[in-house]
């Protein structure tokens, strides 16, 4: 039997948008299958109510590293556990992540909801920062996922129970890291490269979340440990763009 480490999927979730401050949510959450959609109604996502059972997250519940294993289909689940924000995470935003679930998302903190999302396969995140409260706060996460509605993409999922041709048993609800991160109330949230060989540079979009007021954003590049290139911009607006020239890397 296959032994999982204390915190599954330790990594850091997104390597190439590292921030020391994180805490990952990985490990055990309680879980129940919700089949008639009523959770809601039974208040699931408040605060002082507990779910039925524990899963292991990122897994998910049809997998055997999820503790549950239940191969049959779900019409949706909930997750529900509890973190401590650090003391010394006072200013800035909190910022809550979801690497990936499958399929139709809503999550709570504290009771109140603080957002959805639609799609199975594209990481989320949302501010959850006026939502915490002082020592201990609750997460609640409800997933729908009906694969044979014909209204959402199944990809290579069966509509039938038993996996067939190339199509296999499905993925519902939390199947990627969770994390929380803690930015400063100006951040960098999205960035996009666009290497450019012939004239030895890099075009480089930026996506700044805040109330920009000015400021100088500052990119660097390095190759082995050694500076290549430095330029900087002034940051008017919440989408910079700027062009990163770069000097000859002798190999």
């Amino acid at each position: 039997m296959a032994h999982l480490p204390t915190l599954p999927r330790p990594e850091y979730p997104r390597p190439d948008f590292v921030r020391t401050e994180w805490i990952n949510l990985n490990g055990q959450w309680q879980f129940e299958i919700d089949h008639g959609k009523s959770g809601k109604e039974r208040g699931y996502h408040d605060k002082g109510h507990d779910l039925s059972g524990t899963i292991t997250v990122p897994f998910c519940p049809e997998s055997k590293l999820s503790g549950v294993e239940y191969t049959d289909f779900m019409a949706a689940v909930w997750y529900k556990r509890e973190f401590t924000l650090p003391e010394n995470w006072t200013n800035g935003r909190t910022l809550l992540h979801f690497g990936a679930v499958d399929y139709m998302t809503e999550v709570w903190v504290n009771g109140v909801s603080v957002g959805t999302h639609r799609g199975g396969y594209t990481p989320f995140s949302f501010d959850i920062t006026s939502n915490l409260l002082p020592g201990g706060n609750v997460i609640s996460v409800y997933a729908e996922d009906d694969v044979r509605s014909g209204r959402q993409p199944r990809g290579k999922q069966s509509e039938m129970f038993h996996s067939h041709g190339c199509d296999y048993t499905r993925t519902t609800g939390i199947w990627q890291t969770v994390w929380l991160e803690q930015v400063p109330d100006v951040y960098l949230s999205d960035m996009k490269v666009v290497p450019d060989p012939d004239n030895s540079s890099v075009h480089l979009e930026v996506k700044v979340h805040g109330n920009v007021s000015g400021g100088t954003l500052t990119a660097s590049a390095l190759y082995d440990g050694r500076s290549v290139g430095e330029t900087r911009v002034l940051v008017s607006g919440h989408s910079v763009k700027l062009t990163l020239p770069l000097s000859e890397v002798h190999l």
